[in-house]
C-alpha cells in the first residue's frame, strides 16, 4: 500500500526534473561592469588576443578550459591566441560588488545557441575607475568522462 502512495510522488518528481536543469536567468549588470562582458565578446568574436589581454590586470590570471593556467599579459595573450573568431555571447547569472572588487558568474556560448555551452567566473578589480579582470575561469557544461581503458588482450587458445 505504501508503494502505491509513493508511486505518484516519484512520477511527479521525475516530471519536474527538467525544471531543475533549466538555464538560470540572466541578471542585469551596472553599465561599467557590463562593459567588460561586451568588450570580451567583441575581442573573442574577432579573435583579437591582444584586445582580450588588455581587459586583464597586468598580473591577471586566466584559467581557460583545456589549457594550463596563464598569468600575466604574455601568457594570457598566448592562451587566447588559439580561440575565438566565432560570435559568442556572455551573460551574467550573478554578480556582486564590494569596493574595488567584483565578480561576475555567468554562462557563454555561440550566439546562435539556445543554451549555454559553458560557464565562467570573472573576478574584477577597479583600477583608475576602470574594471579589469583579475582572474577568469571557464569550463564547458559537458561532464568529463574517464579515459577509455585499453582493450584486454585475448587469452591464447588452449593447445589440444
Amino acid at each position: 500500500m505504501k508503494q502505491l502512495l509513493l508511486a505518484p510522488l516519484f512520477c511527479a518528481a521525475l516530471a519536474a526534473a527538467p525544471c531543475f536543469a533549466q538555464t538560470p536567468p540572466s541578471v542585469p549588470l551596472p553599465a561599467d561592469i557590463d562593459r567588460v562582458l561586451k568588450d570580451y565578446e567583441r575581442a573573442w568574436s574577432a579573435n583579437d588576443a591582444p584586445a582580450l589581454t588588455n581587459l586583464f590586470l597586468p598580473d591577471g590570471m586566466a584559467l581557460p578550459g583545456g589549457q594550463p593556467p596563464a598569468r600575466g599579459a604574455e601568457q594570457i595573450r598566448k592562451a587566447y591566441s588559439h580561440g575565438g573568431a566565432m560570435p559568442t555571447y556572455l551573460r551574467a547569472i550573478d554578480y556582486a560588488v564590494s569596493g574595488d572588487m567584483a565578480y561576475i558568474a555567468g554562462g557563454y556560448g555561440p550566439v546562435a545557441a539556445k543554451e549555454d555551452m559553458g560557464k565562467f567566473v570573472l573576478v574584477l578589480r577597479r583600477v583608475d575607475g576602470r574594471w579589469l579582470i583579475a582572474a577568469d575561469i571557464e569550463n564547458a557544461n559537458m561532464q568529463m568522462r574517464p579515459a577509455p581503458r585499453p582493450a584486454k588482450a585475448a587469452a591464447p587458445a588452449a593447445q589440444g
